[in-house]
């Protein structure tokens, strides 16, 4: 089996051949350079690198041309002679074209698998960034959040949540001494970025059967890890619903896989692409949260591979933290622009034979700057690198060759048909209907009531009594009125139980 992914190299006026050690790997990494210089090909070859090693790969296809992954290059592709060509500059005389293990996935299963996750499994943090809350409006989720846990209704959906806000609204005056004051103009607010959310598609996300994360980590019967590709070029049009997904997985990766240490390869590969749409706008709070993910995900054998037009894209914090990088060419046409070619420069472990930032400007598409981990970890020296052409198609793949690969895949069924089971919606519904029955029973056990009493007076008195001259007529309680002393008596007595969150929720609000 392969320990190295073989990215490109040597040959007239490049350096040496350069591979990716897979022992370091998992220890994270940067593709960058600006549009048409070639970070989608470096991508479609590291994730046939690491497949070919038995690593499983995810990864967003934001233009549809990584699907390609799926189909074997042809010798009549019109760049096939430069193909061999370059693989004979630079030495890689084992060249071949291949097809790959690839399952395509889809949030909102048009193209792909259908992805789903609960609206518990996203917590309230990701949540709010993803609707875009205020600070008051997220403490408002935080409080459903943790009512919902402890009454152990399960918030599943987008129908659970809107069940628990309304729920929320008619007893905030009774929670509020307990939890701080709920607005309902707050409660409006998120049901209405909701409704948005729902129009845009995004309710499809939220659901069940969730998506098992073993069932990204499985290796083909040949040996060769499964290539996940997530359908995004409808996404991209929903950016903070693409970052948030995104953001979402890799959290749950870090919360259930066990710790693994320096393992020989990584156990995952997760490439971020257009990965500056996860830092835009985003809270400090947040930022810190993902450079803490990305620090400790590396001991479950997770590498995540950054890709963006500039390394200024990436937060400082979370730039330190990739140590292997390919860096495509940088324009220069403003003075922003030159400040982050200068820093982009100064990251790379210099090399006496080319001025790196002059090198970074020049490299011609399909050429890098790469530098990859070594010996103990440390960084490689600076190579202009001629990075290898793909094995499998370049471009995307048909209609017809997709609903191929997806009958023959081992998920066809298991995702397609949600499954609406017993959550907070229908439970909170349940009880209102209970609630309006024992009010229904209420009132007319005291019209029958009044009424024995009525006949009673007259037996005793012996005369014609008024009805309004006797016992005043008490009336029962409005529906909303016993159902709100209904369910807080059970929420006063409940001992209720804890669900699981992500693990952003989780670093936020402790377990």
């Amino acid at each position: 089996m392969n320990k190295s992914v073989f990215v490109g190299g040597a040959g007239e006026g490049y350096g040496v051949r350069q591979v990716l050690d897979l022992g370091y790997a998992n220890r994270h990494g940067l593709v960058a350079g600006a549009t048409g210089t070639g970070k989608t090909v470096t991508l479609q070859i590291l994730a046939e690198g690491f497949s070919a090693a038995g690593v499983p790969v995810f990864l967003a296809d934001v233009k549809g041309d990584l699907s390609g992954l799926a189909v074997a290059g042809s010798e009549t592709h019109k760049l096939h002679g430069a193909f061999m060509e370059r693989c004979a500059r630079m030495g890689f005389d084992d060249f071949a074209y291949d097809a790959f293990p690839v399952r395509f996935w889809d949030l909102f299963g048009a193209q792909g698998h259908p992805v789903r996750t609960t609206v518990t499994e996203m917590g309230p943090l990701m949540l709010s960034r993803l609707l875009d809350l205020s600070e008051a409006q997220e403490g408002i989720l935080n409080i459903a959040f943790r009512l919902s846990d402890e009454e152990g209704l399960a918030l599943l959906d987008l129908d659970d949540l809107r069940s628990m806000l309304v729920w929320l609204g008619e007893n905030r005056k009774d929670l509020s001494l307990r939890y701080g004051n709920i607005s309902v103009a707050s409660i409006g607010a998120i049901q209405r970025r909701l409704l948005v959310l729902e129009n845009e598609g995004g309710a499809a996300f939220f659901g069940e059967p969730a998506l098992e994360l073993g069932d990204l980590m499985q290796v083909a019967p040949d040996g060769r890890g499964t290539v996940n590709v997530l359908a995004a070029d409808k996404l991209m049009a929903r950016p903070r619903l693409y970052a948030t997904f995104l953001l979402w997985l890799l959290s749950e990766l870090f919360e259930e896989l066990p710790e693994v240490g320096d393992p020989e390869k990584p156990r995952l590969v997760f490439f971020f692409d257009e990965a500056h749409l996860l830092f835009d706008d985003a809270p400090k709070a947040l930022v810190d949260k993902v450079e803490q993910v990305a620090r400790l995900i590396r001991s479950k054998g997770v590498g995540v591979y950054f890709v963006t037009q500039s390394p200024d894209d990436i937060p400082e914090d979370v730039l330190g933290q990739l140590g292997n990088r390919v860096q495509h060419a940088l324009r220069a046409f403003t003075a922003r622009d030159k400040r982050a070619l200068r820093l982009a420069a100064e990251t790379y472990r210099e090399n006496p034979d080319f001025d790196i930032e002059e090198a970074i400007r020049t490299v011609g598409v399909g050429e890098a700057l790469t530098s990859f981990l070594e010996a103990k970890g440390a960084p490689g020296i600076a190579q202009r690198t001629l990075i290898r052409p793909p094995s499998s198609q370049l471009g995307p793949i048909t209609d017809a060759e997709r609903r191929a690969v997806l009958a023959g895949s081992e998920m066809a069924g298991k995702y397609d048909t949600p499954v609406d089971r017993e959550s907070a919606h229908e439970i909170l519904r349940a009880r209102a209907e209970a609630a309006a029955k024992a009010a229904e029973m209420a009132e007319r056990e005291e019209e029958d009531a009044e009424a024995r009493e009525y006949r009673a007076a007259r037996r005793y008195s012996g005369t014609r009594v008024s009805r309004s001259t006797s016992r005043p007529v008490r009336r029962g309680k409005s529906f909303g009125q016993a159902m709100g002393d209904m369910v807080m008596k059970e929420l006063t007595g409940t001992t209720g139980r804890r669900i699981v969150r992500g693990v952003l929720g989780g670093l936020f609000k402790g377990r």
